[in-house]
């Protein structure tokens, strides 16, 4: 299996790895069941066999985006923190924290990548939808307003600096 523009043994991968919340359809001749549960298990969300109905094509579309949009679980539990996903409800340590829009985008984007340092420009690609590392500070803005409210009055903070690398939450130690 290969995909044009992406240089990699297992293109799928490469594509999810770069791009991880974007929704994969393979589109192929190959009609192989192998060829098939290859892709589906590399990480594609879904699979059609050319030819196809367009009509269908769109239904899966449909159907991978519907099932992309439902949080994995309503409520999230990272240690004494608790993330209603529904509700955009947060408490650490039963103590209700008020979390602007984007505040709580950031927040529920380092939740969705646990003990991994996330780099800034990912973070600006993924909560603030642009791209390029120019505006790289409003990450260090947010980051600071998160910590005063989610960190401040624990022990424990939650939210860390990987120097050079840029931000994760939880973890005790970088590794990489």
């Amino acid at each position: 299996m290969s995909l044009p523009g992406l240089a990699s043994e297992d293109p799928v991968a490469g594509f999810t790895r770069r791009w991880p919340d974007t929704p994969v359809i393979l589109l192929s001749s190959e009609s192989a069941v192998e060829e098939r549960i290859r892709g589906l298990n590399a990480g594609a969300d879904d699979f059609l066999v050319k030819p196809f109905a367009v009509a269908e094509l769109m239904a899966r579309a449909h159907a991978v985006l519907r099932r992309r949009n439902r949080p994995a679980q309503d409520l999230f539990i990272f240690e004494d923190l608790q993330v209603n996903r529904v509700s955009h409800q947060v408490c650490r340590a039963g103590r209700a924290i008020e979390l602007s829009p984007k505040e709580y985008a950031l927040l529920e984007f380092l939740l969705r990548n646990p003990g991994r340092p996330v780099p800034r420009n990912t973070i600006i690609e993924q909560v603030w939808r642009m791209h390029g590392e120019a505006i790289t500070n409003v990450v260090d803005v947010y980051i600071n307003y998160l910590r005063r409210k989610i960190d401040s009055g624990s022990e424990r903070p939650l939210i860390r600096t990987i120097r050079g690398v840029g931000y994760q939450i939880g973890g005790n130690h970088y590794s990489g």
